[in-house]
């Protein structure tokens, strides 16, 4: 009897450890992917200029970014529309700041000139996006701009500087409305160079000076 009521016990503890264990392995599982990052995904590349399509861009930016696509597929390349759909997509993606995973998620980076690139992107996440919350694991409750629309007021040729050298480039003034008013900008004054063959953002102002 003594022994019959031994191996029941061991038993039991046997069978309470696999639960233990089963119920332990199927938690940390969950958790584990709960806590996943949320995966951006690439769709689609301008083959020779590096610009992007990804899934979390919006169907504003989608357009544009198709337009920008036929306007380099032509031979030879119209250049004053070039700058247009550059500079659009480039507003698009920086003041579209909802679908960024944080603040060091920088939009428009990949238009702006290498040269000036990082101080762009420490600027803006200083500044335009300093208290944009942190969005790695989807969880993220905090209103944040999308921009709905976009208007391409004025272009014109000019000559543009990079400290003492000169290039071709042009001048954009742009106005836009977002999907709720949040208080952002919603004009501004861009400055693009051509730099072998290809267009940079150099300069972003709120007026002509």
């Amino acid at each position: 009897m003594k022994r019959r009521n031994v191996l029941i016990s061991i038993g039991l503890i046997i069978v309470l450890l696999l639960a233990t264990s089963v119920g332990w392995y199927i938690f940390k599982n969950r958790n584990s992917q709960e806590e996943k990052p949320k995966e951006i995904k690439k769709l689609d590349t301008i083959e020779g200029y590096g610009y992007n399509l990804e899934d979390r861009d919006t169907v504003l930016f989608r357009e544009n970014f198709e337009k920008l696509r036929d306007v380099l597929k032509q031979t030879p390349i119209d250049y004053l529309e070039y700058a247009k759909r550059l500079g659009t997509l480039y507003i698009i993606d920086l003041y579209t700041i909802s679908n960024k995973v944080n603040q060091y998620d920088v939009g428009g980076s990949e238009y702006v000139y290498e040269s000036k690139r990082d101080n762009y992107e420490l600027k803006v996440k200083n500044t335009l996006y300093k208290y944009v919350e942190d969005n790695t694991y989807g969880k993220r409750i905090q209103f944040l701009p999308e921009v709905a629309s976009i208007d391409v007021v004025d272009v014109k040729e000019e000559k543009v500087k990079i400290g003492d050298q000169e290039y071709d480039g042009y001048s954009l003034s742009l106005s836009w409305e977002y999907v709720k008013d949040l208080g952002y900008d919603t004009k501004c004054i861009l400055k693009l160079a051509k730099i072998d063959d290809k267009l940079y953002v150099i300069n972003q102002s709120t007026s002509e000076t």
